[in-house]
């Protein structure tokens, strides 16, 4: 960006700072554009959203407030459009879609779409005991719930699995980069960097790592909500070997066994002939993030992109007591 003072190209900043939000104060990590003729900062519109953001889902997670694709997911999982939920839940017209795209619930009607997300019984319960609704649309909105509760009975097994892959935590927090836990987008990030290179397991983990923590990075959100520890090896998901069986298993990948010069046994990931990268699961930043750390790291072999992970803060921090990983370490990336 160039110097609306000078016309000269400026330098981007990354300061930590403070701001205060509904009376409360949060220490984020600011980014501006600095010219260094005048000592003047400015930001762009993004990187107001960006700072903003950082402030705001510290405020959602200290009081346990939906975050924005947690609302999203609820009206797109019942088929509620934004007038069927200004009707079931009694919000103002506006406030149901502006709570998607980052406005943040007042800790009353926080407290309302909480109950309704985590309990279909609840939500049931509401639409029963409205009388602004229709007959017509209330049977419809029961037959709708009813449909998405016999879908989450027959995929029980996968549940399950998904419930011990990320420890039975799906709320998001600092530690998942402000994301619920997403285990479909986690699954197609590793279809990506199977079909651009055949990575090792060990690499594997450093991608996904990397496309995560970069994401944040320029976001403030990660991209799968996955929650990564400092292992021996660097960072890795948490139980990431149960990720990848399941990957093999369900022929989304191919997992080869391979031997080392040094005669250890390993694996590779190899593209499955039965399933390609779906790319409706991510919007055009994401796969770019994505594209990025591919680029980056293509041609490194696991060991040497192990060494990388290893000269990074977030894993020298938290290595010693195999800590899980503040997303914040993202501002401290040195390898992207």
């Amino acid at each position: 960006m160039k110097s609306p003072i000078t016309g000269k190209e400026m330098t981007l900043r990354i300061e930590k700072s403070i701001l205060v939000f509904r009376k409360e104060e949060f220490e984020y990590y600011h980014k501006s554009y600095y010219c260094e003729d005048s000592g003047e900062s400015f930001t762009t519109t993004a990187l107001d959203e960006f700072n903003l953001n950082q402030v705001y889902n510290q405020y959602r997670d200290k009081h346990n407030i939906p975050f924005p694709d947690e609302i999203k997911d609820f009206r797109e999982r019942y088929s509620f459009s934004y007038a069927d939920l200004t009707k079931v839940l009694g919000l103002g017209a506006n406030s149901y879609s502006n709570y998607e795209k980052g406005e943040v619930p007042s800790l009353a009607n926080s407290a309302l779409l909480k109950a309704v997300i985590n309990s279909s019984g609840t939500l049931k319960s509401l639409i029963k005991s409205n009388n602004d609704i229709s007959e017509t649309q209330r049977e419809k909105f029961l037959r709708n719930i009813t449909k998405v509760e016999k879908q989450q009975e027959d995929n029980e097994r996968k549940q399950s699995l998904i419930d011990y892959v990320f420890d039975f935590n799906f709320l998001p927090d600092n530690f998942s980069g402000y994301k619920k836990p997403n285990f479909d987008k986690l699954v197609e990030m590793a279809v990506f960097f199977t079909e651009k290179m055949t990575p090792t397991s060990t690499k594997m983990n450093k991608l996904l790592f990397y496309a995560d923590f970069l994401y944040y990075k320029s976001t403030g959100y990660s991209i799968s909500g996955t929650r990564y520890f400092a292992h021996n090896h660097g960072p890795v998901p948490k139980k990431f070997r149960t990720l990848f069986d399941y990957l093999a298993d369900e022929k989304l990948v191919d997992l080869i066994s391979v031997q080392y010069p040094n005669g250890l046994l390993g694996e590779k990931f190899e593209k499955s002939p039965l399933k390609s990268f779906n790319t409706n699961l991510f919007d055009e930043s994401e796969i770019k993030a994505l594209e990025e750390v591919a680029s980056k790291f293509k041609k490194l072999s696991a060991s040497e992109i192990r060494e990388f992970s290893h000269q990074e803060k977030a894993w020298i921090d938290n290595e010693k007591e195999k800590r899980l990983i503040d997303y914040n370490y993202s501002f401290n990336l040195i390898h992207i």
